[in-house]
């Protein structure tokens, strides 16, 4: 992750204001900075979404093609994650470190996205055992300020919103044999329930407190952090520890009920957002929540 050097007398004062819940740029402690999303940003795509989270960007666009189900789950289809990360967006990203933090947060994607407690992946079936819908989720990090986590988990939750699954009509000829036809009527679509797909929390560790929404200034003065995530009911499906430092269980628990707090309020008006959005049609202007 992209790495900011802090003077002690800075990083003193961080913490200081932390411990005040008054951070930096005025915030709270959980308290995200403003963010504006777009949908429908992409247009060889089946599904995309542009998220701007203070100066973090993140573009999601997605694919949808057919597949194989997996032999485990014959009657599920799936979701691959790629994420891109730019060597415009930090130096940090040039060489081996862009390459290393992608197939890290694609990891991270798979284990929160890729069930079916969060997509219903048995929608993504056509045929069990024979044919699937497979999502190729591409993200590319544009430009980074902290907070990566959260930023592409929400930027993903909006392209799911904004996809559009061709519907599959399949037909049988006397001898048995399958024959597949994919409408080209962009209005004869499928589309994702994404009401619990959910939303990561990351929660850094400074001092004897913790921030959600971390600056890369912020984070160079955390110890560790925990990664969260949270569905609309509060509900968590899975959590990380990132960083070198230890979190004592008394942390643990309360970044956890912080984040379970702090989670379950993003994805209210995020789907209103969203929602509003698409009703505007192409009148729809980049519009913002929260902060």
């Amino acid at each position: 992750m992209a790495a900011v050097q802090v003077s002690e007398a800075e990083k003193v004062y961080i913490i200081h204001g932390v411990r005040d819940d008054l951070r930096l740029d005025g915030r709270g402690c959980e308290d995200y900075r403003h963010m504006e999303i777009e949908t429908d940003v992409v247009s060889n795509t089946d599904g995309s979404a542009k998220i701007s989270l203070g100066h973090t960007d993140v573009l999601v666009g997605i694919k949808a093609e057919i597949g194989k189900p997996k032999p485990m789950v014959p009657d599920e289809g799936y979701l691959e994650f790629f994420v891109d990360c730019s060597a415009n967006a930090t130096p940090e990203f040039e060489g081996r470190g862009g390459e290393e933090l992608g197939v890290e947060l694609s990891n991270t994607l798979y284990k929160v996205f890729n069930n079916r407690h969060s997509v219903d992946l048995r929608s993504l079936c056509i045929c069990p055992g024979e044919n699937c819908w497979v999502l190729y989720v591409d993200v590319l990090l544009l430009q980074c300020d902290g907070n990566l986590f959260d930023a592409i988990s929400i930027a993903i939750k909006a392209a799911l919103f904004n996809t559009r699954i061709p519907k599959v009509h399949i037909s049988e000829d006397e001898e048995g044999v399958k024959e597949m036809e994919l409408s080209d009527n962009p209005y004869d679509c499928m589309r994702l329930n994404v009401e619990n797909v959910p939303c990561i929390v990351t929660l850094c560790k400074i001092g004897h407190r913790h921030v959600v929404d971390a600056t890369l200034q912020e984070k160079a003065c955390s110890v560790a952090s925990l990664l969260i995530s949270v569905t609309h009911r509060g509900m968590v499906t899975c959590v990380r520890k990132m960083g070198g430092g230890s979190l004592d269980p008394e942390s643990i628990f309360e970044m956890t009920e912080a984040g379970k707090r702090v989670g379950k309020a993003l994805h209210a008006p995020l789907m209103e957002l969203l929602q509003k959005e698409e009703s505007l049609g192409k009148k729809r202007q980049k519009v913002g929540f929260l902060g």
